[in-house]
């Protein structure tokens, strides 16, 4: 089968080896579509840890780090009889990037990892299920707490998260939900996905929005941009709850002046529960991953793919092994 490995920062292979087989519990899938995790893909493609002081080591492993598939059936396990040959699937979590990863035409997963999709479900615009359960189980810990319907919420940051997040929070019932970035492309589909409106920080405007204990000010706040001046801006704007979704590279500093009621919520657990939250929404229609797919192509162009994430100019990549 063919597979993609990163060979060296900078440079990878297209190699040919033996398909995996599946043991007790496993299943294995032919891959249909795989969609980048851009900063999982560009931190490891330029020899930089995804997480600060995680070591890195090259050759990478076989197929990583691509781990948002999309899959067919071919085979199962020993004691799998809950998936069969031929029924389509998504790969609901990261396994690990010491184990094959999906850019490859054959992956096995283990069978609970996995989600059944409709056999007419188009690949590419399901790969990103695993980042959609990501978000999910941080919109599931704001409802929880009623911080979402009824309420008005920012995202900051509208790369695939931020898209994902706005339009759940639309199926959740907010109130109004702003969307927040310096990208006009991004603020353009962030306005598709159902954001009532855009705001730019770099314009001038920004810093007289409403701040927390001013009439007009965000009930709650995602930050899906990881920057510490989009968290504290996020944290200034808002009275009662922002939810850390991004990467967190550099230290937030929590104010003395925030310190009366404002809650802080970093990462979330994921669960299937929260894939399956997410699925149930793409199949009502509330939730679009094709939003956040820009471009299709096979592994060969791995690193113009790269580029176009580097510049902006593509959300995800999908992948067609």
């Amino acid at each position: 089968m063919k597979v993609l490995q990163i060979q060296s920062p900078g440079n990878f292979e297209i190699l040919e080896v033996d398909p995996p087989i599946p043991g007790p519990g496993q299943v294995l899938l032919k891959v249909l579509a795989v969609t980048t995790c851009p900063h999982w893909d560009m931190h490891i493609f330029d020899g930089q840890p995804m997480f600060p002081g995680v070591p890195l080591s090259y050759p990478y492993t076989l197929g990583q780090p691509g781990h948002e598939g999309c899959g067919e059936v071919v085979c199962c396990g020993e004691g799998v009889t809950e998936y069969h040959p031929g029924q389509r699937v998504c790969m609901w979590r990261d396994s690990g990037h010491h184990v094959q990863g999906c850019y490859a035409e054959y992956v096995v997963k283990e069978a609970w990892e996995l989600v059944p999709i409709p056999d007419d479900a188009r690949p590419e615009n399901w790969a990103p299920l695993e980042l959609a359960m990501c978000v999910s189980v941080h919109i599931q810990l704001a409802e929880k707490l009623d911080l979402v319907q009824g309420r008005s919420v920012a995202v900051s940051g509208l790369g695939p998260a931020g898209l994902i997040c706005i339009q759940l929070l639309r199926c959740g019932g907010a109130a109004s939900v702003a969307g927040i970035d310096p990208n006009p492309m991004r603020r353009r589909l962030a306005l598709q996905a159902g954001a009532d409106r855009v705001i730019d920080p770099s314009d001038p405007s920004f810093a007289s929005l409403p701040k927390r204990g001013q009439k007009g000010c965000f009930d709650t706040a995602f930050d899906c941009a990881g920057n510490p001046k989009a968290v504290s801006a996020a944290m200034k704007m808002t009275s009662s709850l922002v939810v850390l979704f991004a990467v967190q590279r550099e230290p937030y500093i929590f104010t003395p002046d925030l310190w009366g009621g404002l809650m802080l919520a970093g990462a979330q657990p994921h669960t299937r529960e929260g894939a399956l939250y997410a699925r149930d929404r793409i199949l009502s229609g509330g939730l679009d991953l094709s939003l956040v797919v820009s471009e299709v192509m096979p592994l060969e162009d791995y690193s113009r793919a790269i580029e176009l994430l580097k510049s902006q100019q593509a959300l995800k990549v999908a992948f067609i092994p």
